[in-house]
């Protein structure tokens, strides 16, 4: 009857009644369960809309009496998500909705469907769409299932981008595979931006849980980095999928609001400080979107401001600059903010006192922002009170923040030096804002700079008076490099002939009259600065370092004292620096005549700044940075989080701005005597009458020049996006490129000269010293321009700007050259041209100077742009490293390091592990083996040799940890992809390779290649940290290689696969060239340890080390060949024909002299590793040696395998070596799966 009542065709009045009556019908068997859900889910698309929640809430009551409850929960899911989510309409999102309603209560009702549930969403992720989403999100909404669902949301979506990212910068995946990857991530993003849009159509109880969700997900935030490759590729990114959910939740749901506010300021105070910042924007986000519904909620933003001084500085000062578009339309918030403000100036700890004069200062261009865009005032308020306020205010009088708070920045000045640097660089901001409050700006300052300035006087600068003794150490108090620097800037940015005049009113908002008798002829304070400003540099050209700095050593004893004079060099030197900027712009305008003592001008600088340098014995570091440690640089702090300040936190902003290093790049070429618009081409004779004219000179004003330009160029990625200062002082720092690449070109073609004359002149060599130091510096400026331009879209200009002046000969193939100039794309064409016309030559006339580091950072550089090139252009460069590899016997090893990591890493798979293999093969020449000597170099590639092969093994290793982290990767993945293969025969309809057969497929050749590179070294003779690292890397190859044999094993039920061929000849391989090799391997890295069993304590710390890592590396094989031995019964296919029999791997006493006599008798076995494993596998069972005569014992594992001989299909059993090792790892071995020793034929 149930048949016939199966065959017949159901009305949709019949379907209910059906559904509604199956439930009674206890005995159906399984199958007819299956046809009948079929059946019911195939009339599911002819019922009307409304129908549709009465059938669910049947077919839920049916899972609910046990009737499939699995297939009835997947068939709901699948209906909605795609038959009928593909439509979108509101009658259609009120059904899902009141489906949504119906599902949550039925999980209350029967939790074992929420189990359901939870089970159909970690099997299969790809069931992912936005229905799935509102499910998990209603059934979060029950307590039992709350974390959980969060928790696979939260994998879902995180997993998603991770995969992307990962593939993304993965070079053995195919294209398809990528494609797939992102397409995953954009299903992901609609669905769950889907989900949230659709919550008011009646499903208003998953609100809380979208709330929920999304502050996971900001938690959950990816660095900045990723971020740009999200961006790049039209992706939100994990952070602004957050912030976009909430913000919809805000906009739809009033009754949220509260209650997303609420969390954003407890996520702030109890977050770490870079977990809050992305709350700190989605408050941002909130406030300039929705400003007037923000406004009701101020008494929440005033309880967050309360915890200013409590929060982390960089926190605190971006809170406060996220709230000031809220302040203009709100007096009340603004007037608390500067309550806060002051009572966190008052505040003991300088990271809260640099916060809040940040926050005064942002407030300070806020209103300044306000009144130029024309938009409310800060005066402006919705309160009556306000308004009255406003009221009293005389017409007459334009008082602005700056004036009224200016009592709390004069307290700045008595503060530690770096509040008065922030300030000092807030002022300039508002001058950048507003040039006329340059006047304002400059009364504020004249009284604090007379204290530092002396005119009449002879020493003009109290340098001296800048820092101070305290608790036993020398503070700089007064950062006076810093205040010249915003006097010389806000001068710079004052319109020509102007004169600087304000009203008395101005005057008297600072709390001085110009009737007062310290205002003597009533000078204006710009002329004062501008005079003294003049006077300084006539001051620090006619002045010597001693007349300068002669006091310092005076005061306190003569270890401060020495200290002292440190710091005030330091200050002098950022000093000279300021001076430089002010001179690079006059040398855009000025006449020749003005030029030439510009010129002059800028040679006395410059020796003032070298004098500095040794007086201080600052070194000259290959960074730059020549500061020492009295300021912070950008190597000093890599943490971001460092400091309360957000770009103290790298280091200091440079004083010099791009232009004034462009011109005085110019200028500098200039006086080697070369023009501008040459780079190599002048001649002999023309160099010598430069040289002999500013030899002296020229070496002090290039050094001072690139340190500037580096510490610009490193200084470029700690500001702020935002920041006005960006565009004043960097502007269009491309213009560098060409500068810096004319005088690389220069640098490298003085030293032939001064070579020659070596012999004629005694300082000749100290000049080449001097040149490649220069050169050296020149390169490392160049390569940071590049890493800068990299990260935004100039790269392409500055890359075509740099070409423009090449004039180096091409040393590669003229169809190389011809070829890259046809090419269409811009961006492709710039970078081949710059590393065809420009680095390569660089590389080669470098190379033959034996200037071994500065080629390798021109390796770097053609890593760096090379990397963003096309596969095909990729492999083009990869080809030509490989050439110079097989051409040049350099000895030098970090330089063959380079060559080495550059050939491998352009060269796209499979092609970088087989040049890692053939090189491997030529390391085990000259390395040298058991059996076999090592020679003197490699024949094939020179560069092979005995100083060089260490840093190849070190490159080559690290390769191979790289290509295990995507192994190990992949093997994850592969577990998702596991259950294709096992329903399906690897075929689709058109006959073509699955996704996950061909995915599986490209894992198992990577492993291959991955296998033979290790099968060469556990041949060679290889130092003991390397050996270390080897023995780890097996290892992880092993675990990985288990990980793929289980997942080979069909679960039980479902059918088992034959191993595929790819498979299956892994596996013999490693058998055949890895496994037994491993074993030898041990055995001679445990000799050495028993040769250097009374070596000191270094080495003695080295064999405990190694001896860690030998029992992981066992057992990670035997736990391995357990999987393939379970494989093998289950397949009838024997995987471990080809691996050595009856020799126990366990560990065991050892007697020394025995095992140096075993050690001869297994030498045979070390050459190469096809014919060692060959010759094992003809070897006899070797024997247990068990030896006790000796004092000293050693545990050790013998090569080969009984376990990797036993064979499935078998009956007898063998488990004696299990108790020999009684730790946890050898209790888990005592489980392996044991057979007999018949093989198959």
């Amino acid at each position: 009857m149930f048949d016939r009542m199966l065959d017949c065709n159901w009305s949709k009045g019949l379907l209910m009644k059906m559904v509604s009556l199956v439930r009674e019908f206890s005995f159906i068997e399984k199958v007819r369960r299956s046809e009948f859900l079929d059946k019911a889910f195939a009339g599911m698309k002819r019922m009307d809309l409304q129908d549709l929640p009465s059938l669910v809430y049947q077919l839920l009551v049916l899972a609910s009496k046990g009737f499939s409850k699995r297939e009835v929960i997947k068939g709901i899911v699948e209906f909605f998500g795609s038959t009928v989510g593909s439509k979108v309409s509101s009658i259609i999102r009120q059904v899902e909705g009141t489906v949504l309603l119906h599902l949550n209560f039925a999980v209350k009702q029967d939790p074992s469907l929420g189990q359901e549930v939870m089970g159909l969403l970690k099997s299969d992720f790809r069931a992912f769409n936005h229905f799935t989403v509102a499910v998990l999100l209603s059934v979060a909404r029950v307590r039992r299932f709350g974390e959980s669902s969060m928790g696979i949301l939260k994998t879902v979506v995180l997993t998603a981008y991770r995969d992307y990212k990962f593939a993304k910068d993965c070079k053995w995946l195919s294209d398809a595979l990528k494609e797939e990857y992102l397409e995953n991530v954009e299903l992901v993003e609609k669905a769950v931006l889907r989900a949230v849009n659709e919550s008011s159509y009646g499903r208003e109880h998953i609100v809380p849980s979208i709330l929920k969700f999304g502050f996971v997900l900001l938690e959950s935030a990816e660095e900045e980095s990723s971020k740009q490759l999200w961006s790049s590729n039209g992706l939100l990114g994990i952070e602004d999928l957050g912030v976009q959910m909430l913000k919809t939740l805000f906009e739809v749901h009033d009754m949220a609001r509260n209650e997303v506010i609420e969390q954003c300021k407890f996520h702030v105070l109890s977050l770490k400080p870079e977990q809050s910042m992305p709350l700190i924007r989605l408050l941002g986000d909130l406030i300039r979107t929705y400003p007037y519904p923000m406004l009701e909620h101020v008494s929440h933003l005033k309880e967050l401001l309360d915890y200013f001084t409590f929060m982390h500085g960089k926190v605190a000062a971006s809170l406060v600059n996220t709230l000031l578009p809220l302040a203009k339309f709100s007096r009340d918030l603004q007037d608390y903010t500067i309550l806060v403000m002051r009572k966190a100036m008052f505040r003991r700890e300088e990271t809260v006192r640099i916060a809040a004069t940040t926050g005064v200062i942002d407030l300070i261009l806020a209103e300044k922002r306000s009144k130029r865009d024309g938009s409310f005032s800060f005066q402006e308020s919705s309160s009556q009170a306000s308004c009255s306020q406003q009221a009293e205010i005389p017409c007459g009088l334009v008082q602005g923040l700056f004036e009224e708070l200016s009592g709390l920045l004069q307290r700045c000045l008595y503060q530690q030096a770096k509040v008065k640097e922030v300030m000092y660089h807030g002022l300039v901001k508002l001058v950048l804002m507003e040039p006329s409050s340059a006047g304002a700006v400059f009364d504020f300052l004249l009284p604090h700079f007379l204290y530092f300035f002396r005119g009449d006087a002879e020493v003009q600068l109290e340098i001296t008076s800048c820092v101070k003794a305290e608790s036993g150490k020398v503070l700089i108090e007064e950062p006076l490099d810093c205040l010249l620097s915003c006097v010389s800037w806000i001068l710079l940015l004052q319109p020509h002939g102007k004169t600087d005049r304000v009203s008395d009113s101005s005057w008297a908002c600072l709390g001085f009259s110009l009737s007062q008798e310290n205002e003597v002829g009533r000078n204006l304070s710009g002329e004062s600065f501008s005079s003294a400003f003049l006077k300084i540099r006539k001051f620090l050209r006619n002045q010597n370092l001693e007349g300068i700095l002669g006091q310092a050593l005076d005061a306190g004893s003569e270890p401060l004292g020495e200290e002292k004079r440190k710091c005030c060099s330091s200050i002098l030197s950022g000093i000279i620096e300021v001076v430089l900027n002010t001179i690079g712009t006059e040398l855009e305008k000025g006449t020749e005549i003005k030029k030439a003592d510009l010129e002059k001008e800028i040679i006395e600088l410059a020796d003032l700044h070298d004098s500095l340098d040794k007086d201080t014995c600052i070194s000259r570091q290959s960074t730059g940075v020549r500061r020492g440690n009295l300021r912070t640089t950008p190597h000093d702090t890599p943490n971001v989080m460092d400091s309360g300040h957000p770009k103290l936190a790298h280091g200091q902003i440079p004083y010099m701005a791009s232009s004034s290093i462009y011109y005085l790049l110019q200028t500098t070429l200039k006086l080697y005597g070369t023009d501008c618009s040459k780079s190599v081409g002048a001649s002999q004779n023309h160099s010598q009458s430069s040289l002999g004219n500013s030899s002296k000179y020229c070496p002090k004003v290039i050094s001072l020049v690139l340190n500037a330009c580096l510490r610009h160029l490193k200084s470029l990625p700690v500001m702020r996006k935002d920041d006005p200062l960006k565009t004043l002082i960097y502007g269009n720092i491309k213009m560098l490129g060409p500068q810096l690449l004319k005088l690389i070109f220069l640098l490298k073609s003085m030293p032939k000269f001064v070579t020659d004359q070596k012999k004629k002149e005694a300082k000749g060599k100290k000049d080449v010293e001097d040149r490649r130091e220069h050169l050296h510096l020149a390169l490392i400026c160049l390569k940071e321009l590049i890493v800068v331009s990299s990260w935004s879209a100039n790269l392409t200009g500055l890359l075509e700007d740099m070409a423009s002046v090449c004039t180096l000969e091409c040393p590669v193939s003229d169809d190389e050259c011809e070829a890259a100039p046809r090419i269409d794309d811009q961006h492709i064409r710039s970078k081949e041209l710059f590393i065809t016309k420009t680095l390569k030559p660089l590389f080669s006339e470098l190379l033959a100077l034996s200037f071994f580091a500065e080629v390798e950072i021109i390796c770097e550089m053609i890593l760096m742009v090379g990397d963003k090139l096309p596969c095909k252009w990729r492999n083009v460069h990869g080809a030509w490293a490989v050439c110079v590899c097989k051409s040049n016997g350099i000895t030098n090893s970090k330089v063959v390091k380079s060559i080495v990591v550059l050939s491998i890493s352009l060269s796209s798979p499979p092609n970088d592990l087989i040049l890692a293999q053939d090189m491997a093969v030529e390391l085990l020449k000259v390395t040298g083996s058991e059996m076999v000597d090592p020679i003197e170099k490699s024949e094939s590639y020179p560069l092979i040799n005995h100083s060089t092969s260490a840093a190849i093994s070190s490159c080559i290793l690290q390769l191979i940890e790289a290509m295990l982290v995507d192994m190990d990767w992949a093997t994850k993945k592969l577990k998702n992809l596991s259950w294709i293969n096992q329903r399906s025969a690897h075929l689709n309809e058109n006959g073509e390779n699955s996704p996950g057969l061909a995915f599986e497929e490209n894992l198992y050749s990577m492993a291959e290649e991955v296998m033979k590179v290790l099968s060469f070294f556990v041949l060679m003779t290889i130092k003991d940290t390397q050996a270390e690292h080897l023995l780890k890397l097996a290892a992880r190859f092993y675990k990985h290689l288990a990980q793929m044999s289980k997942l080979r094993i069909a679960p039980k039920g479902w059918k088992q696969l034959f191993p595929s061929l790819k498979f299956q000849k892994l596996v013999e391989l490693t058998c055949k060239q890895l496994t037994v090799p491993v074993y030898n391997f041990l055995m001679l890295v445990q000799k050495r340890q028993q040769e250097n069993a009374n070596s000191s304590k270094v080495v003695i710390k080295k064999i405990k080390r190694e001896n860690r890592c030998i029992p992981d590396l066992i057992f990670q094989i035997e736990d391995c060949e357990k999987y393939l031995i379970q494989l093998s019964k289950v397949s009838k296919v024997n995987l471990l024909r080809h691996a050595k029999r009856s020799t126990s791997r366990d560990f065991k006493i050892l007697d020394p002299k025995k095992m140096a006599g075993d050690g001869e008798e297994d030498a045979p076995n070390h050459g190469d590793p096809t014919a060692a494993a060959a010759e094992n596998e003809s070897c006899e069972d070797s024997e247990d040696n068990e030896g006790n005569g000796s004092e000293k014992i050693l545990l050790s594992p013998e090569s080969g395998s009984r376990l990797a001989a036993e064979l499935p299909d078998s009956g007898s059993d063998d488990g004696e070596d299990g108790d020999a090792l009684p730790s946890a790892k050898r209790v888990k071995r005592g489980r392996v799966v044991q057979d007999s020793d018949n093989e198959e034929a």
